[in-house]
């Protein structure tokens, strides 16, 4: 009679700390990064009753910085979809001479420092700039204008659509495009039935990492924007404004009503792009 041993396994080391102790370390790392800065700021800005608050963040100067900020943060986000989306075609789809420069210039904006990409704009685009002098004579004006904003955010969120975009596209197979085209489908078509619902769910993530950090931006966008109350001047500086003034309540109320603002607005992209993807993928 012969008797059979079962084998034992241990168990496999693991890597990384239990769930437990991950959750809670992902937790505390949270709250003291995110969560407490944001408390304060609200905390702040309770110190204002609740009709000094609203006259504050209600104020003619105050609305008009809301209007630009989150207007010119929305319009370039929306170009950089566009033009994004075209940049990351290019490099996912194309080999040519200066592709790797291409792909490394992309990220460029990521290594700038805001306030020399500020000063590299505002030279380029100034009545007297390489850019700014022709566009002048024909009756354009960038610098010191709302459009110099537009400018200064399309430069700053290109790399957030192109990051996004550029790996589905490398990832997505061809065979689908040649088949679609075998069946007789035009480019157009084949853009608009195979690919463009593809590419979409990671499109939104672009535009809204992109709208993120537009809506908050400071230092690109002062010197080219001329800083003119109620014409061109953005939130974010009139929140430091007011914190050379020594009014912290002011400062952070304005602050308090871009953060509800700002997570609203993605908090719908967000929603629609998981809308996008349940479409996509079939399920309820």
């Amino acid at each position: 009679m012969s008797t059979t041993i079962a084998p034992q396994f241990s168990a496999a080391p693991r890597v990384l700390p239990g769930r437990n102790l991950t959750l809670g370390l992902t937790l505390t790392y949270l709250c003291l990064v995110v969560l407490l800065p944001l408390s304060a700021a609200f905390l702040t800005a309770s110190a204002l009753s609740g009709e000094a608050f609203w006259r504050t963040v209600t104020a003619p100067r105050v609305l008009a910085s809301y209007r630009l900020s989150f207007g010119a943060a929305l319009l370039a986000a929306a170009v950089n979809s566009v033009f994004g989306g075209l940049v990351a075609w290019m490099l996912a789809r194309y080999d040519f001479p200066g592709r790797r420069l291409v792909d490394a210039l992309v990220d460029l904006p990521f290594a700038l420092p805001t306030a020399v990409a500020g000063i590299a704009l505002t030279s380029l685009y100034a009545p007297s700039g390489w850019l700014g002098g022709p566009l002048a004579s024909l009756g354009v004006q960038v610098a010191f204008k709302p459009l110099g904003v537009v400018v200064a955010l399309v430069f700053i969120g290109l790399p957030f659509v192109v990051r996004t975009v550029q790996p589905v596209l490398e990832d997505m197979a061809s065979e689908y495009e040649e088949a679609a085209s075998s069946l007789g489908a035009s480019r157009a078509q084949i853009f608009i039935r195979v690919v463009f619902p593809a590419i979409l769910p990671a499109l939104l993530t672009g535009f809204a990492l992109a709208f993120a950090r537009a809506a908050g931006e400071y230092g690109s966008v002062i010197f080219i924007a001329g800083n003119m109350p109620m014409v061109s001047e953005i939130a974010p500086l009139l929140i430091v404004t007011k914190l050379e003034q020594y009014d912290y309540a002011g400062a952070t109320a304005i602050a308090v009503v871009m953060l509800g603002t700002s997570f609203l607005l993605l908090l719908i992209i967000n929603l629609l792009q998981a809308w996008v993807r349940r479409r996509s993928t079939g399920q309820p």
